[in-house]
């Protein structure tokens, strides 16, 4: 028998993704101090469960990484981001320095998606995704198809 899973739905949650691309993979000196930051942003987020933050994963692509974020809400991640004291606004600021410097040679993004409605099904995993972020659940009654699961979202 399979085993299935789901997330336990939240009223909202924000999917925020973030990549990097290294256009030119030779200039060590110009990708690597922004690619060493996440991951200290990553370090500091998750030690501190008042910041919204619910987790994340990265994936690795030909030419970059994303790394794919899940936050309670809107407020909590723009407030990380501007938060002068924490890791997000030096590591932006030496971004910006270094693209001065080296134009062209690696470029970022990011985009931000409130989810009010969400679906998820998990068969023999661990636990990971939405799942991971908020809450897993067996799939049972009233969430064994994806339009139960979907439907319950807006319930």
């Amino acid at each position: 028998m399979v085993a299935r899973t789901t997330h336990v739905p939240a009223d909202s949650t924000v999917l925020f993704l973030i990549g990097m691309r290294f256009n030119k993979p030779l200039r060590i000196d110009a990708w690597l101090p922004a690619f060493l930051a996440m991951p200290r942003m990553l370090r500091e987020l998750a030690t501190d469960p008042s910041s919204g933050f619910l987790g994340a994963r990265l994936l690795r692509g030909e030419r970059g990484v994303t790394v794919v974020q899940y936050w309670r809400d809107t407020e909590s991640l723009y407030a990380y981001a501007n938060a002068g004291e924490r890791e997000h606004r030096p590591a932006w600021t030496r971004f910006y320095r270094t693209a001065r410097r080296v134009p062209g040679a690696v470029g970022i993004w990011h985009e931000t998606y409130e989810v009010a409605r969400a679906e998820s099904v998990y068969a023999d995993m661990p636990t990971t995704g939405l799942a991971k972020a908020l809450c897993e659940m067996p799939v049972g009654r009233g969430t064994v198809t994806a339009r139960e699961r979907i439907a319950r979202a807006s319930a």
